[in-house]
């Protein structure tokens, strides 16, 4: 397997240009960052991922995790290499520094997330997973639920889970029969069972932090009866050091095509009392919208995984495509054989993985820059805009990236010929991988509803015309900008009249019926995204040429990113015009058969 090396050009090209972090240093809590300082930070982080996270990737998925007695064995290497990740505090880093946080912007929080998971994802769920626990306890946990857990989970001496699912539940989290007793001193006693844990059992930290959702008994029927409790592995004494054991086990660990290495357990409550011991957080019955504070995060982070695999998977394509002879290029004198690379459309696939995986960063950024926005922006107009760019974006990144991460993936494998269906080349374990980010946090079908039941009609669809009119600015912006940009204004120019087309559609016809706009879903969705994709490709080809026209320091870098952009404004985005006719189609065909006929 190739060697993993962070994409420093590449982050640092969007970091200065294109979602930079001079323009976030304007803000308060940031007034002391600078592009240079967080590069450090970066460069020295993806040190310990290339060394130390990534060389136990393949072994993670050789050996998986196994259960031993009432824990779990890990794969070789890893709780050292968790150890060295959360002994140097870099889990702290996008936190706020009143629980012990570096108290950087959230855009910089996800450039690492980016790199943990290139390097191994499998390990990456363990500290990607405290971060939404974190993020829970944070808004929504009373000061002695903070003061009490946060600073050790914060910095990683603690770890966190979230306990969702149960076996008949699955996304239809409202049918959870996790039940929650209140006892007389203010706690709970939770019983039941849970299942698709990621890392809710290791050895890796003396307690884990579990946040369970769970129905007190008389609590209204589904999701609106669910309340969110901290239970934790271990009882924390008043003084912060660990009591006595929970009655919180391991049943198993799941057996999985991809991501075998992270310990995705099914976990028991109360089995050997009355309940594992539960501390309620805020208000009974208010779960699920607690939990969704943290939905934002943790789509977007799910769609960082996608964009962690497509990096490592292109790396790992490009490394062989340099090293393997097969056949004559096209006017290769005959002789030694031509390097693969050579070949068209060799070239073709690998500009498609560098492209794809260039707009997935770009728009994770964006969307993380946005989050930082809305929460320290000068004013409430500004944070407002922010927030909702945020909200509309997020079911677009989640999916855009885990789709295409599946294919970026899946080009790897086929670079790679016979070789890459043979495990011994490493190819297939970032496809395997890839496919969960299509399932967590709401599938990519639940992300499509999302979008056109909830997203596209907020203020009466003024949030969607704010974004096509960003859109369209950018596209006068490239009229008469050079030749190099002419196919970029061209194709982006034409995809915003397939969105125009089929967003009118959506909000004309679901607005009477909403299955209409369910039947249009998901093809709408994948048009969306592509088309905010060449926007922001297209943005990256602006700042390009204006660094190439002026000379600038990293214009080698940017004549790069230039080609990148124009490959994927002519190649990849007018995709979006075969799915204008999907989404028009409305829902006839979808009914035309009785579930017996399928």
């Amino acid at each position: 397997m190739s060697d993993y090396a962070p994409p420093l050009n590449d982050i640092k090209f969007l970091l200065d240009h294109v979602t930079p972090i001079d323009a976030l240093a304007k803000l308060a809590p940031y007034s002391e960052l600078d592009g240079d300082s967080v590069m450090s930070v970066v460069e020295e982080f993806g040190r310990l991922m290339s060394d130390v996270w990534a060389p136990t990737n393949a072994v993670g998925d050789a050996e998986g995790s196994h259960v031993e007695g009432d824990t779990v064995r890990t794969a070789t290497g890893f709780k050292e290499a968790y150890r060295a990740y959360a002994d140097a505090g870099w889990g702290a880093v996008p936190f706020e520094e009143a629980y012990g946080g570096g108290g950087f912007p959230w855009l910089v929080g996800i450039v690492m997330q980016e790199l943990l998971n290139s390097a191994n994802m499998a390990l990456a769920m363990a500290p990607l997973l405290t971060q939404g626990a974190i993020d829970a306890i944070l808004h929504h946990g009373s000061e002695e639920q903070k003061e009490k857990y946060l600073l050790k989970m914060v910095s990683g001496e603690w770890t966190g889970s979230m306990n969702l699912t149960e076996p008949d539940a699955g996304s239809d989290v409202g049918a959870l029969r996790t039940k929650a007793v209140r006892q007389e001193d203010g706690t709970y006693r939770i019983s039941g069972q849970k299942i698709f844990i990621t890392f809710g059992e290791h050895s890796f930290t003396d307690n884990i932090v579990h946040l369970v959702l769970a129905r007190i008994p008389g609590a209204p029927t589904g999701t609106k009866g669910i309340s969110c409790f901290i239970v934790p592995k271990f009882l924390v004494n008043d003084d912060g050091t660990l009591g006595e054991r929970n009655d919180v086990h391991i049943v198993s660990v799941e057996h999985k095509m991809g991501i075998k290495a992270s310990p995705t357990c099914v976990l028991a409550y109360g089995d050997n009392s009355d309940g594992a011991v539960g501390y309620l957080i805020g208000e009974e019955n208010a779960g699920m919208r607690y939990m969704f504070t943290m939905m934002n995060n943790a789509r977007l982070g799910v769609g960082v995984e996608g964009l962690g695999l497509a990096e490592r998977a292109y790396q790992h394509a490009l490394a062989y495509t340099k090293e393997r002879k097969q056949g004559y290029a096209p006017g290769a004198v005959r002789g030694e054989k031509s390097f693969i690379i050579e070949h068209p459309d060799v070239r073709r696939s690998l500009l498609t993985m560098k492209a794809y995986t260039e707009s997935m960063r770009v728009l994770a950024y964006k969307v993380a820059e946005q989050i930082d926005v809305a929460r320290h922006g000068d004013d409430e107009v500004t944070r407002t805009a922010a927030q909702e760019m945020v909200d509309l974006l997020i079911p677009l990144t989640k999916s855009y990236c885990t789709d295409v991460a599946e294919t970026v993936t899946s080009i790897g494998i086929s670079l790679h010929g016979g070789m890459g269906f043979i495990e011994e080349t490493g190819a297939a374990q970032f496809y395997r991988d890839t496919k969960i980010t299509q399932i967590y946090e709401g599938t990519n079908g639940i992300q499509a509803m999302d979008l056109v039941g909830r997203k596209l009609p907020m203020r009466a669809g003024g949030v969607l015309a704010d974004q096509v009119n960003r859109m369209k600015a950018t596209v006068e912006e490239l009229a008469g900008a050079g030749p190099e940009l002419e196919g970029i204004h061209r194709e982006l120019s034409a995809a915003l009249g397939a969105l125009d087309e089929t967003s009118t559609w959506i909000l004309t016809n679901g607005l009477s019926d909403p299955v209409q706009a369910l039947s249009a879903a998901t093809p709408f969705q994948r048009l969306f995204a592509t088309t905010v994709a060449g926007w922001l490709m297209a943005q990256q080809a602006l700042v390009a040429k204006r660094l190439i026209d002026t000379g600038a320091p990293d214009a080698d870098v940017a004549a790069v990113k230039l080609v990148t952009a124009q490959f994927f404004a002519e190649h990849l985005l007018p995709q979006v015009h075969g799915l204008v006719a999907p989404v028009t189609a409305g829902k006839d065909d979808l009914f035309a058969l009785t579930a017996d006929q399928f």
